[in-house]
């Protein structure tokens, strides 16, 4: 827990998230010469994503999201230890990104404050399955393209997946405001105390996560690790710091490779 790469992607996950929640819900205040487009927020959250991917990526994986480290979890790609302060790390991050930017702005401008919700008449039902869909394709993209067992050419990840989140936002935002991410979710909702059907942007992600990992990690490209490698991840077994060191450099090696931006 106090070694360096620990320390550096536990802060990472947090200040990520953190600017994430700051810029995405910025992109939903409603100030007076212009409201919010479907446009508008949908690249925001998504050039948000794709920009701390290429900035974070290589340090803690960015995760910036519950679901992402669950779906993680489920194809043991991360111990539970981390796994569970990278979830502490995000939602702290997240509430600290929705207090600092309902501070900044002038209350006549907050509206909903990017509170998700049903919407346009869509049922709880509707809604917990659209984030389940919206989250499901998400982290299909995540694993296809941080995959370091593909020798294609991938492109930029933090590309690929920031298009994915606009993807999702462009549908989703008619259902639910859009969420994928209980993190974003649950911070602006915390800083107003609205959590009224909160639960759906809790359900919804992870359900699709869990999904979108077991389909992809174990029908359409099954891993070939053995159970007691996957057991040995989940609980962290590192016999010292210089060995969590040197895990986390082979770790990094193929990420480096897939997260160059390719030049046309």
């Amino acid at each position: 827990m106090c070694s360096g790469p620990f320390t550096r992607a536990f802060t990472a996950e947090l200040l990520g998230t953190l600017i994430f929640v700051f810029f995405g819900l910025g992109s939903t205040l409603t100030w007076p010469s212009q409201l919010p487009t479907i446009l508008q927020i949908s690249f925001t959250f998504g050039l948000g994503i794709g920009t701390l991917v290429q900035s974070i990526g290589h340090i803690s994986g960015a995760h910036l999201n519950p679901a992402v480290t669950v779906a993680f979890l489920v194809s043991s790609q991360i111990s539970l230890f981390r796994a569970i302060c990278y979830v502490c790390a995000q939602l702290l991050g997240a509430a600290i990104g929705a207090g600092l930017l309902y501070e900044f702005t002038p209350e006549e401008f907050h509206g909903s404050f990017g509170v998700n919700g049903p919407s346009n008449n869509a049922t709880e039902g509707q809604a917990v399955t659209v984030e389940i869909i919206l989250t499901l394709q998400l982290l299909l993209c995540i694993y296809a393209s941080t995959d370091n067992r593909r020798d294609d050419n991938v492109g930029s990840p933090a590309l690929s997946i920031g298009l994915s989140v606009v993807l999702g936002h462009l549908v989703g935002i008619y259902f639910t405001g859009c969420s994928m991410n209980p993190a974003r979710s649950f911070g602006p909702a915390l800083i107003v105390g609205n959590f009224t059907s909160h639960w759906i942007f809790w359900i919804g992600p992870m359900v699709g996560a869990i999904l979108a990992s077991l389909i992809y990690n174990y029908v359409l490209c099954p891993q070939e690790q053995t159970f007691r490698e996957k057991l040995a991840i989940l609980l962290g077994k590192m016999p010292s710091i210089e060995a969590e060191e040197d895990w986390e450099e082979r770790q990094e090696q193929p990420r480096r490779k897939s997260m160059e931006l390719q030049t046309l």
